[in-house]
């Protein structure tokens, strides 16, 4: 039965995942800024830059908060990030304990932002550079920052969500 019940938390994980990116959108208009992007589609608070380190998830669904274990705290370097492409969300951490959360779909040309290094979220398609702390611009061709993603920090875990 334990089989059955973490099977069916997978897939729910992965319809709600779906679910919502099927309502956000891609923006890949061929054109400049994606439209819609950053108009607060996902805004939401980072859990007050709250958190504690730790070890590794590898994605489990959180039985408590309802939302998806992304990481554990200490898997987000200081001064740095991780992007989850299958999320599409980057978690950066700008300051020790401080985390917060973007889409990590470029407001560009919507290609999804591949890394994160020397503070700021890279998007691979056109260079365009965003700010660990806040998801401003740091460098062009986009012109709009990266919408907020919500997250919660409850002990070493940050969940989506």
């Amino acid at each position: 039965m334990g089989d059955t019940t973490r099977r069916r938390t997978v897939l729910a994980a992965g319809a709600a995942t779906l679910a919502g990116a099927a309502l956000s959108g891609c923006g890949a208009d061929g054109g400049s800024d994606a439209p819609g992007a950053a108009d607060g589609a996902q805004g939401g608070a980072q859990n007050g830059g709250q958190g504690t380190p730790s070890g590794s998830t590898g994605g489990a669904a959180a039985p408590a908060g309802g939302g998806q274990v992304l990481a554990r705290t200490a898997d987000i370097p200081v001064g740095g990030g991780k992007v989850f492409k299958e999320q599409k969300v980057v978690v950066t951490q700008p300051a020790a304990g401080q985390f917060k959360a973007f889409s990590a779909t470029c407001t560009h040309q919507g290609c999804l932002v591949g890394s994160v290094k020397d503070q700021n979220i890279v998007c691979p398609c056109h260079q365009s550079l965003f700010k660990i702390s806040d998801g401003s611009v740091a460098g062009g061709p986009a012109s709009r920052p990266l919408p907020a993603a919500k997250i919660t920090v409850e002990g070493d875990n940050i969940t989506l969500g």
